[in-house]
């Protein structure tokens, strides 16, 4: 693999690590479109609150941002399926495809090729397992799966059932999956020493707050996205929303809001590391120093 040219650049870390202006950078240098990874970026009119910065791209392309309405259902095995399709798109302009993100999930789908497969319910399997005891189904879902580790599929007969349904639909779509494209991918990951992440994210959302983060979650409330609904796009949507309906106060919006980023951005840093266990090897940038010319230089020698 030292020998293959690599075919794939990666630029993760946490929240307001960076990672935009370098990936705008790199494949402005490098020559290629940026594919985002972040799981709400996918959503039409979320752009204060999500952190799009669409200004900073500049003449770059961009792809996997604004692509569904709120309210519209996507997960990693949509976000998987319209990567490995723009994926070789983008080498047949002869490009450099840059994934910039810090949803960990769709990173990892990604680069460790999860073979994901939509599976919907099947009556007919379902009725021929009517009859059997909630033993005999943990039977057959260890036969299907036998290094099951979410063992309380096995205590709900409900979840059992759901267990072997996707395990069975997943083992026949296996012989008709296609095979996903190569991917021979450099990794680099935004660092910083945490006091300075957390300045960088204060600073940030006071930032946000100013440029009408609350006036756009409003006017998406209006439109008709419910509240529960926008709870669920994050910590900036769920905060807002709380302050919509008069729950919070607005210094406690900020107080608030900027101590649950500080724990987000700690539980990306600990799923970067998890991925590291994995075998998944990242080059760390020092995102105070000059991350850029870190990368580069990583990238000569890496291709």
């Amino acid at each position: 693999m030292n020998n293959t040219p690599r075919n794939l650049l990666v630029i993760l870390g946490p929240t307001a690590s960076g990672k935009t202006r370098l990936g705008v950078g790199a494949a402005r240098a490098l020559n290629g479109e940026i594919l985002s990874a972040d799981s709400r970026q996918v959503y039409r009119g979320m752009d204060i609150g999500t952190g799009k910065d669409l200004a900073e791209y500049g003449e770059i392309p961009y792809h996997l941002i604004d692509i569904v309405d709120p309210g519209a259902e996507f997960n990693v095995f949509e976000f998987q399926r319209r990567f490995f399709a723009v994926f070789p798109e983008i080498h047949g302009w002869n490009r450099l495809p840059v994934l910039v993100g810090g949803t960990g999930l769709y990173l990892d789908a990604v680069l460790r090729g999860y073979r994901l497969v939509p599976v919907p319910e099947n009556p007919e399997l379902r009725r021929q397992l009517a009859s059997l005891t909630l033993d005999q189904l943990a039977v057959r879902l260890a036969a299907l799966r036998p290094r099951l580790h979410n063992t309380t599929d096995t205590l709900d007969r409900e979840r059992l059932l759901r267990a072997i349904e996707i395990a069975e639909g997943e083992e026949r779509a296996s012989a008709e999956f296609p095979p996903l494209p190569e991917l021979r991918p450099l990794v680099c990951g935004m660092r910083w020493e945490r006091k300075a992440l957390h300045r960088r994210i204060d600073a940030r959302l006071k930032e946000r707050l100013a440029q009408g983060m609350i006036e756009e979650i409003e006017s998406l409330h209006r439109s008709g996205v419910p509240f529960e609904t926008l709870e669920f796009y994050g910590l900036e949507y769920r905060f807002v929303a709380q302050y919509l309906q008069g729950q919070l106060n607005r210094n406690d919006l900020s107080q608030k809001l900027a101590s649950a980023i500080h724990q987000f951005a700690k539980r990306q840093e600990t799923w970067f590391r998890r991925m590291e266990r994995q075998g998944t090897t990242i080059h760390w940038l020092d995102g105070a120093g000059d991350p850029l010319s870190e990368l580069l230089v990583l990238w000569r020698q890496a291709s």
